[in-house]
């Protein structure tokens, strides 16, 4: 939870944000802010969850500020802190649904029992939010394009575990088509259609998709989907209990019948090209690559065909590499850092290489120059040449002579992915250090003025969230806590070292007024700044003391 304070005097902010343990009360960041308009900015970078705020600020008001919250970030919880106890105000924070109306000063127990109610309050109104009725509404509305980003995966070979596919199919309200025959539709749109605007096109791809689940409901289970090459493509499975032998016959007349209802009703072209009956999902993606390869090689530029692949020439002897081309692909998993998968991935092409021996060369190449390409876009995309990155395994590449054995590529792509992984966590690790050293200079530079988180994210130019979580990540404690932890450490030098008052020290420290750094220091240390000098005296005396004379 993130919780903001506001209050146009600095002290007040500082004391609440420095000695009241928020942690207890479930809050993870605070930010300060001190006016009404520094909150309103703050809150457009980093919105808070709760808001304490005062009420009469110079400018714009407390209860100004809350009436903007409420409009512009509803969600927020606002608690009022103020030293009037006039009812207009108390009325007027009732109007604008304000949580509580603290009266100042305000105990320490009280904030933290506010804040704590509101925090719980908070996460029940999220756990409401995802609840299964919203959850399933939300589902139901976005549950045409789910279905299809389902199917195009499917037609790409993606491999699904059976229990997982069933599990994400009925979760779509989709039909149990696994292990039925299926058979794939492909449409094109032709002309006047692709002169079409994309409103009208989008429009013209709507009512042939209606017209496609009108004529195929009654005796065919259809999922539908719009694929790469901007193809309308159907997967249809014969309902449950009609007659296996007659489904191709049905399939083929109901597509001829689409195709002329569409035609006439729409007044375009479009081709369809059907496949004969295959197992699910098994056999989709090769049904699917028949259709496109027909749209391709035999309608071509013609228009207003209608073809079947079941006649289709017997797939050629030689076969790419199918594992190598299946999402995700190398470069997405790649850039996503997701090295576990990309081994898997790896180790899958691999064995498909192992199962295509007969020609074992090309597809070596083949995987040699897809691997080589991939490496090379991640080094590139990262500002490094891939000679820096891999060393001497760079030589084998640019010499043109590719691994001569499955044994010498699997080698050589996991020596080179590691050198990757390495680079990549190298390249974090320093990068999370030399943040940190960056914050740590600009904290130290500017101790006595403002040294708020705000601050410190336009100093490194990074959000205010980011810089919190890695800060956290990488020391184990809150940037508000080294920044208390230094003041501190300094104060206790000074004491012992000068002759300061202890309003110049606090002045030097950051602190506006010397009654928030006594409160701080004593809170920190168990005594005021003055009782931590007089006891530093003591010892000094009791020393000089027992020295010998």
């Amino acid at each position: 939870m993130h919780l903001l304070i506001v209050d146009d005097e600095t002290h007040v902010v500082d004391r609440l944000e420095k000695t009241v343990p928020w942690q207890k009360a479930g809050i993870d960041h605070i930010y300060c802010a001190y006016s009404a308009r520094e909150a309103l900015a703050l809150m457009q970078q980093c919105p808070a969850d709760i808001v304490v705020t005062d009420i009469r600020m110079p400018g714009m008001s407390g209860l100004e500020l809350i009436a903007e919250i409420r409009r512009r970030w509803n969600r927020t919880k606002c608690v009022l802190l103020s030293g009037y106890s006039d009812f207009h105000y108390a009325k007027e924070a009732i109007r604008q649904q304000v949580e509580e109306y603290l009266l100042k000063p305000v105990t320490e127990e009280e904030l933290l029992q506010t804040v704590s109610r509101l925090c719980r309050k908070i996460a029940q109104e999220w756990e409401e939010v995802c609840s299964l009725r919203t959850l399933t509404r939300t589902l139901a509305d976005n549950l045409p394009l789910l279905k299809a980003n389902l199917l195009n995966e499917l037609l790409q070979g993606c491999a699904w575990g059976e229990q997982q596919l069933r599990e994400k199919m009925a979760a779509l309200s989709l039909p149990d088509l696994y292990g039925r025959p299926c058979a794939v539709m492909l449409i094109r749109l032709e002309e006047p259609f692709i002169n079409d605007d994309f409103r009208s096109f989008s429009l013209i791809e709507y009512a042939v998709c209606n017209i496609a689940e009108e004529l195929f409901r009654d005796q065919f289970d259809l999922w539908q989907a719009k694929d790469a090459h901007d193809y309308l493509i159907f997967v249809a499975a014969s309902k449950q209990g009609s007659d296996p032998d007659s489904s191709a016959l049905r399939f083929e007349q109901t597509a001829v019948k689409l195709q002329a209802v569409a035609q006439s009703l729409l007044k375009g072209r479009i081709s369809v090209i059907v496949s004969d009956f295959g197992l699910f999902p098994r056999e989709l993606p090769a049904k699917y690559d028949n259709c496109v390869s027909a749209a391709r090689k035999r309608v071509a530029s013609r228009q207003s065909l209608f073809l079947r692949t079941e006649g289709e020439p017997a797939a050629a002897a030689v076969q790419s590499i199918r594992s190598l081309y299946e999402p995700p692909t190398l470069i997405h998993l790649l850039e996503a850092g997701r090295w576990g998968e990309l081994e898997e991935k790896l180790a899958c092409i691999m064995r498909e290489l192992e199962d295509n021996r007969p020609q074992s060369q090309e597809h070596l190449l083949e995987v040699y120059f897809a691997v080589s390409s991939a490496f090379t876009y991640i080094a590139h995309k990262n500002g490094q040449p891939l000679s820096e990155l891999i060393g001497k395994d760079y030589e084998k590449l640019a010499s043109g002579i590719p691994p001569r054995s499955i044994s010498q590529l699997r080698n050589w792509c996991g020596h080179i992915l590691q050198r990757l992984k390495e680079d990549t966590d190298r390249e974090n690790r320093d990068s999370r250090a030399a943040l940190i050293r960056d914050i740590h200079r600009f904290i130290e530079a500017n101790l006595s003025r403002d040294v708020t988180l705000q601050s410190i994210a336009d100093h490194v130019h990074m959000h205010p969230v980011y810089i919190s979580k890695i800060y956290k990540l990488e020391t184990g404690e809150n940037i508000s806590e080294h920044i208390h932890k230094l003041r501190m450490e300094k104060a206790v030098y000074a004491l012992a070292n000068s002759q300061e008052k202890t309003y110049e020290i606090a002045e030097k420290l950051g602190y506006q007024r010397s009654h928030s750094f006594i409160h701080a220091f004593k809170k920190h240390y168990g005594l005021t700044p003055q009782e931590y000098r007089e006891r530093l005296t003591k010892a000094s005396f009791a020393s000089e003391a027992r020295a010998p004379r």
